[in-house]
């Protein structure tokens, strides 16, 4: 049987090495996936608005600039991807990370989120939205593998 071809987002918490197993993962089972995902880079992400647009005398503004600027390319590859997987960590909250599931949701794509046990009350409207709820990222390549080739 001939394989799809998926494109899937990785959105959520940058702190780490998750999307790093999920694409070792796709690509030792030979999964035919492309990866997108937001910049890592916090520093960089941050002040994107103002390093390109100018700077700002407020954090609000410069916030503001930032955040407008990241979401083209957020929304683009949301727009763009077949599936969405969205990571929350314990360390930190990821309010980005919770605003990109609840857009994948209204874009109709199928959400993936990804998290410890502990967040399962916190996240339980987000998980309501998904389609699938995983604790490791070896389940999601396992969920991709199950989606592209119909096999378990």
């Amino acid at each position: 049987m001939d394989s799809m071809g998926l494109t899937v987002y990785l959105s959520g918490e940058i702190h780490t090495d998750w999307r790093e197993q999920i694409e070792a993962g796709t690509e030792n089972a030979g999964l035919p996936v492309a990866f997108l995902a937001p910049v890592t880079d916090h520093g960089a992400s941050d002040d994107c608005g103002v390093k390109i647009l100018g700077d700002e005398d407020q954090d609000f503004w410069k916030d503001h600039k930032g955040a407008k600027v990241n979401a083209i390319r957020t929304r683009t590859m949301l727009e763009r991807s077949d599936v969405v997987v969205v990571r929350f960590g314990d360390k930190y909250r990821q309010w980005n990370a919770a605003f990109d599931a609840g857009y994948a949701s209204a874009l109709g794509k199928p959400l993936i989120t990804l998290h410890d046990s502990n967040l399962t009350h916190p996240l339980k409207e987000v998980d309501g939205a998904a389609l699938a709820v995983a604790e490791t990222p070896d389940q999601v390549v396992k969920i991709l593998s199950y989606v592209i080739d119909g096999t378990l």
